[in-house]
């Protein structure tokens, strides 16, 4: 054998050398916003080869939105990733931040004139600059001497000596526009970790939402408050009895603005309007049943425009906030998303610009009158020749009287008279949904897109509990997770299987955070799936609450604590119904997972392995509850498409 290896080589090397393919690049655009006068952009892009092994580095890129001409490249830092840009109100000027991992410091870049400055360096993460409306102030969120990254998602600080004690608290922070050295002050209360805020329109304040403590965990009991510029004084406004997002002050300093509504993660944002008086008042719900859900808002003169998930079309809604009256401006079945909520705003909430994709067009930068945005007036063209791996469709069906949503993505070849695996994907959350997403390569829908490559359909329910049909479906899943939802999404694959040619014994199962316990969860009631990949699930509630880091999100959804209603939290476990478990599963975690700890996957494992279920499982080293790491994403990837083809048999 090793002399007809070396016989093939030497008969390889003497052939012309195949001329090399360049691997396919996508541009990422991230952070996108426009100048007040509507007549520039400016967003973080890189270049992202296919399979890349390292994170892209970025750049800040200024546009014109008339001809999508870049004006300016600004890459002061080449060890730095950017964020955030932000226009001055006069747009003068442009504020951007570099964030410095190796050294832990985050510095604040201002341009004029074309010319970047470093305006001030602060030891520890910082994020969401804005100039105060008066162009004096520019005020950041920031986290002094930070430990971990912001957010529960990200990778937990490691837990040695004592626990409990001290906080990284995010505080809002200002320097002055002009001046030589001037020093960031933080205003916001050394103990009290700052969400959101919004310049009040006398630039002497801020509406923030704001708790004490333990920032991963209290944005569930956060309220809505004034912060005073001068000397740092909180007082509260209104404690909303949901989760608030998007504060912001109107225009004449008199209402707030927010959306409201059962929310299961911080960042993911589903509510109606509600509007309370910014002195201090009862917040109102403006918008009560409204066929959707709200997914960021802003003021623009006496109304409020804001965007909004109805069903499987992403809206533009123009909202009279006296009446709660709303009038749709665009809709479309894709995904759009920017710097300060969806969509980038002019002044006068006449021009927008926002990075738009779908299935089957990469994402990309649209600009001009509200009504006109889409992929044929884009402003930019740089993902246009990647290739979709298959097709789309958005599919409805009737589960316990409910109109419920999901897509079937059908690979590019489909033979007449085949029948064909299908996995299903449960999105995380519960307050989430699945929305029209390119798959274009490992670190984006790397596992849908090696699904279809290999000839799979795959399915995307959004079962009760998602975004898109309203508050009171957002709510259907309260103390019932795994009941009605879990129904939702079989009567789902009924539906697919009587217009897809799928085959019911080759079913396979997907989901991470509430989608890994969603697959815990199934596998434990069901027989129908025959492979499973559970990412991050959540197998013993009971155990979970005094595990994961966040647990204050547990209490709207089951009514109590698990030490004061502990049937509930029993009722809902998997591993309750372990002995039910029959289908292969393949589990992985993060090591340092606030939200879905690793004894969770773990728990589950072991009672895997104590019924004879087949299973392996998989803890990634340092990561959090996103998995953030190029050869981590790619081994989950290439992990999970290697147990589906060995359970289900793609062919």
């Amino acid at each position: 054998m090793p002399f007809v290896s070396l016989a093939l080589a030497l008969t390889a090397a003497a052939q012309p050398a195949a001329p090399a393919v360049e691997a396919p690049v996508r541009r990422i655009f991230a952070g996108l916003t426009m100048a007040p006068l509507g007549d520039r952009l400016a967003d973080v892009e890189s270049d992202q080869p296919e399979n890349s092994g390292s994170e892209p580095h970025k750049r800040v890129v200024i546009r014109s939105t008339s001809t999508g001409a870049v004006l300016a490249t600004h890459d002061p830092c080449p060890s730095c990733d950017y964020q955030d840009p932000a226009f001055s109100p006069d747009g003068k000027r442009i504020a951007f931040l570099a964030r410095d991992k190796k050294g832990g410091t985050t510095t604040v870049w201002l341009v004029t004139r074309a010319n970047a400055v470093a305006r001030t360096v602060i030891q520890g993460v910082a994020g969401h600059p804005r100039f105060a409306p008066d162009g004096k102030t520019l005020a950041v969120l920031a986290v002094i001497g930070a430990h971990k990254d912001v957010g529960a998602t990200q990778a937990g600080a490691a837990q040695v000596g004592e626990i409990g004690t001290s906080f990284d608290e995010q505080r809002i922070a200002v320097i002055p526009i002009e001046g030589e050295n001037a020093p960031l002050r933080a205003v916001s209360p050394a103990d009290t970790f700052v969400y959101e805020y919004d310049w009040s329109p006398d630039s002497r304040g801020f509406v923030v939402t704001a708790a004490k403590g333990d920032g991963d965990n209290n944005w569930w009991t956060a309220t809505l408050a004034h912060v005073d510029l001068a000397n740092g004084t909180l007082a509260t406004i209104a404690t909303p009895k949901d989760q608030a997002n998007f504060p912001r002050m109107s225009p004449d300093g008199k209402m707030v603005a927010y959306i409201g509504g059962i929310m299961s993660d911080f960042g993911s944002v589903g509510g109606d309007i509600w509007l309370t008086p910014a002195k201090s008042g009862e917040p109102r719900n403006i918008t009560p049943g409204f066929a959707g859900s709200f997914t960021s808002i802003a003021w623009r003169g006496n109304r409020l425009v804001g965007t909004a998930l109805m069903g499987d079309r992403m809206a533009i809604v123009s909202i009279d906030p006296t009446a709660g009256t709303t009038r749709n401006l665009w809709s479309a079945p894709v995904s759009i998303h920017a710097g300060d909520g969806n969509v980038a705003f002019d002044a006068r909430g006449e021009k927008a610009a926002t990075v738009i994709e779908d299935f089957a067009h990469a994402q990309d930068i649209t600009a001009g009158p509200i009504a006109t945005l889409g992929f044929a007036t884009g402003l930019t063209h740089a993902n246009a020749a990647l290739q979709a791996p298959g097709s789309a469709r958005s599919v409805s069906w009737n589960s316990d009287g409910r109109t419920v949503q999901g897509w079937l993505l059908s690979p590019t070849t489909v033979t007449p008279g085949k029948t064909y695996p299908m996995v299903v994907i449960v999105h995380g959350g519960p307050s989430a949904a699945s929305t029209p997403a390119f798959y274009s390569n490992d670190f984006r829908g790397g596992l849908p897109r090696g699904l279809l490559n290999k000839g799979y359909f795959v399915f995307l329910p959004n079962p009760r509990g998602s975004y898109g049909q309203g508050e009171a479906f957002t709510r259907a899943n309260v103390r019932d997770f795994g009941g009605g939802d879990l129904r939702d999404i079989m009567a789902g694959i009924d539906a697919v299987e009587k217009i897809a040619p799928v085959d019911d014994t080759r079913l396979g199962v997907f989901g991470h955070s509430y989608g890994g316990f969603m697959t815990m969860w199934t596998v434990t009631h069901s027989q129908r799936f025959h492979a499973a990949v559970a990412g991050a699930g959540i197998a013993n509630w009971i155990s979970y609450y005094g595990e994961n880091g966040i647990d204050k999100w547990m209490i709207p959804f089951f009514g109590a604590s698990a030490y004061d209603d502990p049937a509930i939290y029993r009722q809902l476990s998997p591993l309750e119904t372990i002995k039910q478990a029959k289908t292969p599963t393949f589990i992985y975690v993060g090591e340092r997972d606030v939200e879905c700890p690793t004894p969770q996957s773990v728990e589950f494992w072991h009672a895997l392995n104590a019924m004879g279920v087949e299973n392996k499982l998989l803890i990634l080293e340092g990561e959090g509850h996103g998995i953030r790491r190029p050869d981590h994403v790619r081994q989950v990837n290439e992990g999970a498409l290697s147990w589906f083809d060995t359970y289900l048999g793609a062919r």
